[in-house]
Order: structure tokens, then C-alpha cells, then sequence
């Protein structure tokens, strides 16, 4: 069943292809999105680490130093999932995974019909098989050469 499924035919390959494409662009953004969402996370955490107040002067500074460090990054990650769901929107409006989804849906169908054909070809086919073995039986049961080999033993 998977060989067939797995383009038998010349015409499954553009549709498969395409599936895979989104899968894989899906996949890919779903891992960008939990990178940037880690990073935020764990530069929020550094900052309220570092935001505890020391008494010396010296270490407040760098303290101060890296938790702008942290802020600036925290801000990199809100970007980059800011432009990861522009992109987003932009492949749902211009991709068209919904043509695509339609385009598989008519494929099934137009493969359904096939099948229903296929089945009713090998059904004649098996019932003029069935009759012309009843012929050929009668024509054997009913022939001379049949019955001499028989009488000659």
C-alpha cells in the first residue's frame, strides 16, 4: 500500500514534494521558535539574577553592564519572533496551503475513482476467465482425445 501511495505515478510528485517542503518549513520554524523563546526566557532569568543590589560600587557596574547585555539580547529574540510571525503570515497568505490541501483532496478522489474502476475491470475480467474455463472444461470432458488415451490404457 505504500508503494502506491508513494507515487506509483507520474503525478503524485509535485503534491508530495510540496507536503514535504511545509513539513520541513514547519519543522524549521517550530525550532525558531523555541530557540527565541528560550533565549528570552533565559535572559529574563539573568536579569532578575542580576538585579539583587550589591554594596560594592564596582560590581553594581558590571552587574549593570550585563544585565543591559541581557536586556539587548532579550530584544534580539522578541525581533526574531516578530519577524518569524510576519513571515508566517505571509506564507499563509501567499502559499496557499489551503489550494494545497484542496489539490490533495481532489487527487484522493480522482484515485478512489481509479480504484473503483480497477475493481470492476478485474470483476469482468474474472468472470469471463470464470466462463471461458466452464467452456474450455465442457470442450475437454466432451472430446475425442479425452476419452482415446483412456480406452487405449
Amino acid at each position: 500500500m505504500n508503494k502506491a501511495a508513494g507515487g506509483g505515478g507520474g503525478g503524485g510528485g509535485p503534491t508530495a514534494a510540496a507536503a514535504a517542503a511545509a513539513a520541513q518549513k514547519q519543522k524549521t520554524l517550530l525550532q525558531r521558535v523555541d530557540a527565541d523563546v528560550t533565549n528570552i526566557v533565559d535572559n529574563f532569568n539573568q536579569l532578575v539574577n542580576l538585579a539583587r543590589v550589591n554594596d560594592p560600587p564596582v560590581r553594581n557596574s558590571q552587574e549593570a553592564f550585563q544585565m543591559e547585555i541581557r536586556a539587548a539580547r532579550m530584544v534580539q529574540a522578541a525581533e526574531s519572533l516578530r519577524n518569524l510571525v510576519s513571515e508566517l503570515k505571509q506564507t499563509a497568505m501567499f502559499s496557499g496551503f489551503g489550494s494545497l490541501n484542496e489539490n490533495v483532496d481532489r487527487r484522493i478522489a480522482e484515485f478512489n475513482r481509479l480504484e473503483e474502476g480497477s475493481e470492476r475491470l478485474l470483476e469482468r475480467v474474472g468472470e469471463q476467465a470464470a466462463a471461458s474455463l466452464k467452456e474450455l472444461e465442457a470442450h475437454y470432458y466432451s472430446s475425442v482425445l479425452r476419452t482415446s488415451p483412456s480406452e487405449g490404457s
